[in-house]
């Protein structure tokens, strides 16, 4: 499950997907929600916007080269497109292997990864303005 949606996440369905794995001894989730504030600024609410076709691709790639590094016996991918508000899921990351060490290590290296190569653009609006968020440094 790798996808950009515009509707909310449903995190459960998330885990349950990752879930049916019988040799996974391990599920880690990264789940990346909307907060109120950022560099002394109170935030109202976001807007994320994404090239899909390349962002997919990008995803996909990633999801490969962790299933390369590490046992995933399965993962997931899922990112908000649209308008979100204060405490909404922006993206989740689900990852099973066999072990913890892994499942964090292969979760970490999804969700840092993404944030910096895959082309998904953060505008935070706040109290008397907004801005596009650097994500891709």
């Amino acid at each position: 499950m790798i996808t950009l949606t515009d509707s909310p996440i449903a995190v459960e369905k998330v885990i349950a997907e990752v879930s049916t794995v019988a040799e996974a001894g391990a599920i880690d989730i990264f789940i990346g929600t909307v907060r109120n504030h950022n560099e002394g600024r109170q935030i109202t609410h976001l807007e994320y916007e994404a090239y899909v076709p390349m962002s997919l691709r990008e995803m996909e790639k990633i999801a490969r080269m962790a299933e390369q590094q590490w046992p995933v016996k399965k993962l997931a991918i899922i990112h908000r497109t649209g308008r979100l508000t204060i405490g909404e899921v922006a993206v989740v990351v689900a990852v099973a292997t066999p072990h913890r060490k892994e499942a964090f290590e292969a979760c970490r290296y999804v969700i840092d990864t993404l944030k910096t190569t895959v082309p998904i653009w953060k505008k935070e609006y706040f109290e008397g303005g907004e801005w596009w968020v650097e994500t891709h440094p």
